[in-house]
């Protein structure tokens, strides 16, 4: 070995050994730029969501306040790659600036993140245990008291600014509206089996959006004219969902059950009734922007934009959406079935309790595959694990837009949506998402040249 070669081999090994010492004290640099950290606090929120069984409308707000705190938390480190959604989104004013030097950006994210959650959601000390075993874990990693507390700090200091501006959307409010009346003729909806549940969130459109104008800006066509006439449009849709739920094939229940998503399905035996958890529809694309993220190779910005952008079409399809269900508040096919075909038939699925049109799942799921779409590209296959952890097995799509379809098609194996619903809520999605990502802006002018 020539001593040249010797020389840069000293050279390699002692770099190696400085920086193997320097990095048995500050560990907690590396695990603050792993995006993981990010994935596994929106995983901790999806959990307590699930616990403390959030309608979907209510749960998409969970994930759209605690995303935008952390998004706007980034952009002091990334200035010349990200713009502030402040001015972008309705009444949101700019964050207070960092003052501390020491702020790390990360941790100052993920606090603001799990701060927010924490104030919207019911389960505090289980977001509250999750922070201190995390924090308790980075100063054994060496973290120091004074980047920990100007993190905190201005972690804090977002959520709070973020929080008040939530404060102002007028979902208190609405706490305090009154439930729906039931009303008696025959076209309008009615509280279903097995638990006749009351309508959930009749006043969801008083709810301020993010980035449309207002709640009826993407209004949908108009559902067709009840009818129990056999030639009607109408009749022969509502017999289209009893024929096809009585002959489902086994693909078809499989897919109605990978997408049934509602976060409290009820069983009854005799006297006796439980209940099964699982994510909402929203909570079920906020999978799928993890999975893609973590498929992409995702910074730790990139994962929070992405979480943020999905979160925003998200909420703002609900309000869309729940605007139309409580406007047209048209009759779910399992009630018009038990009255006028079949009197012991049921859905494969169980209705879920609003308003048949149009269908959520097939107006969200559309409006955040356009935005994963413009993010990720159109042909992002994956394999969409979501509901592993709820018994069902991963699907594989070739795209977010064919995943988005399934999602809308699965409402009538389910026997919960007329087609009209599904087809209409498709194109209603559609537009909110076009008009989303065309309106909302995340990357800079020199940054977008290069995304």
């Amino acid at each position: 070995m020539t001593n040249k070669l010797k020389l840069l081999v000293f050279f390699i090994l002692g770099t190696v050994a400085l920086s193997s010492c320097g990095s048995e004290d500050e560990t907690y640099k590396i695990t603050l730029q792993q995006p993981e950290l990010f994935h596994q606090s929106m995983q901790k929120l999806t959990d307590v969501i699930v616990h403390d069984i959030f309608s979907p409308p209510v749960a998409s707000r969970v994930y759209v306040y605690p995303s935008i705190a952390a998004y706007e938390v980034i952009i002091p480190k990334y200035n010349d790659r990200y713009q502030s959604l402040a001015g972008q989104l309705s009444e949101l004013n700019p964050v207070p600036a960092p003052e501390d030097e020491a702020t790390n950006f990360h941790l100052a994210a993920i606090h603001a993140f799990l701060i927010t959650g924490q104030e919207l959601i019911f389960s505090e000390n289980k977001m509250e245990a999750y922070r201190e075993q995390l924090y308790a874990r980075l100063r054994d990693e060496g973290l120091p008291t004074s980047v920990e507390k100007a993190s905190l700090t201005y972690g804090e200091l977002v959520a709070n600014h973020i929080m008040e501006w939530a404060g102002k959307d007028n979902y208190h409010q609405t706490r305090t509206f009154p439930q729906y009346t039931i009303q008696d003729e025959e076209q309008y909806w009615k509280p279903t089996p097995p638990d006749y549940m009351q309508g959930i969130e009749p006043h969801w459109n008083k709810i301020r959006a993010m980035v449309l104008d207002s709640a009826r800006q993407f209004k949908p066509r108009k559902p067709e004219r009840f009818s129990l006439d056999e030639d009607s449009e109408f009749y022969k849709q509502l017999k289209e969902v009893y024929e096809v739920v009585n002959n489902l094939d086994e693909e078809q229940t499989n897919i109605a059950k990978f997408w049934d998503c509602n976060p409290y399905v009820s069983h009854h035996y005799g006297h006796a009734m439980f209940a099964t958890k699982k994510i909402t529809p929203g909570g079920h694309w906020i999978g799928i922007t993890a999975i893609a993220s973590r498929q992409a190779n995702s910074t730790f910005d990139e994962a929070i934009e992405a979480h943020t952008k999905v979160s925003i079409s998200l909420f703002d399809a609900f309000i869309s959406c729940w605007d139309e269900k409580w406007r047209t508040i048209v009759v779910r096919p399992e009630t018009l079935i038990n009255q006028h075909m079949d009197e012991e038939w049921t859905p494969l699925l169980q209705t879920p309790p609003f308003p048949e049109y149009t269908s959520g799942h097939s107006v969200i799921s559309r409006a955040a595959a356009v935005t994963l779409t413009d993010l990720y590209g159109d042909r992002f296959a994956f394999n969409d694990t979501t509901e592993l952890a709820y018994g069902l097995p991963a699907r594989e799509f070739e795209s977010f837009i064919q995943a988005s379809e399934e999602a809308a098609v699965s409402r009538l194996y389910g026997g919960i949506h007329y087609m009209m619903a599904i087809e209409n809520g498709v194109s209603q999605g559609q537009e909110i998402g076009d008009f989303i990502v065309g309106r909302l802006k995340t990357r800079n002018s020199k940054e977008l040249a290069s995304y």
